[in-house]
């Protein structure tokens, strides 16, 4: 996990250093000092999993290291016996749904962005996956390419906001929210709602959609 933190931040480095990160948010009307901001919490948040609830479950899946789209994603270790712990990641969801409302009250499009999230929800549902012992996984780039278009359907001037709200609020939903109901197929010590396999698909879509939007 630290190699992948590492290489993930080597990367992130290299993007900010070629402004496509900074670009992407600057059409949001982020100044810059609030991007690295942004940038470093939800990085540093996405190690932060806050415990909201737990489930009974009969069977688990720990410490195991499973491929879904090429990715390898690891299974935490067992934190309570018996028991499925249901968290909120900092990084992967309170971050992202603070800075999507911010973005509405700010620039409106309440009801456009709502069409354009439904949609993205929609399609994230139907290819997401269950990782037996990490939670649900989705295709990387798929939120943010479906938000782009969507955006450009429903509001091509505020597009850009539109894109953002879409895809990070549209890969929480139709990935962990719509999927709490079959927490118990996914026999894993902690489901993390915007975590593990989300993480990826909702830091992804929010910087991939308001490029193309």
């Amino acid at each position: 996990m630290l190699g992948l933190l590492a290489l993930l931040l080597i990367v992130l480095v290299a993007f900010i250093e070629i402004g496509v990160i900074e670009y992407a948010y600057a059409r949001l009307g982020i100044s810059h000092r609030a991007i690295t901001s942004l940038l470093l919490l939800t990085i540093a948040g996405s190690l932060i999993n806050i415990p909201v609830a737990s489930v009974s479950t009969r069977q688990m899946v720990a410490g195991q290291t499973i491929y879904v789209f090429g990715v390898p994603y690891v299974s935490p270790p067992v934190i309570s016996v018996g028991h499925t712990v249901i968290a909120i990641n900092l990084g992967g969801a309170l971050i992202p749904t603070l800075l999507s409302l911010y973005l509405l009250l700010r620039l409106g499009g309440l009801l456009r962005a709502t069409l354009a999230t439904a949609l993205v929800a929609v399609i994230v549902h139907r290819v997401a996956q269950i990782v037996p012992g990490v939670g649900i996984a989705v295709p990387t780039l798929l939120p943010g390419i479906v938000a782009a278009m969507a955006a450009w359907l429903v509001d091509k001037r505020r597009r850009a906001s539109i894109a953002y709200v879409a895809g990070t609020m549209g890969c929480l939903i139709g990935a962990d929210l719509a999927n709490l109901a079959r927490i118990s197929q996914m026999h894993a010590p902690m489901v993390s709602i915007g975590g593990a396999g989300t993480f990826d698909g909702v830091f992804v879509a929010g910087i991939v959609a308001v490029l193309l939007a």
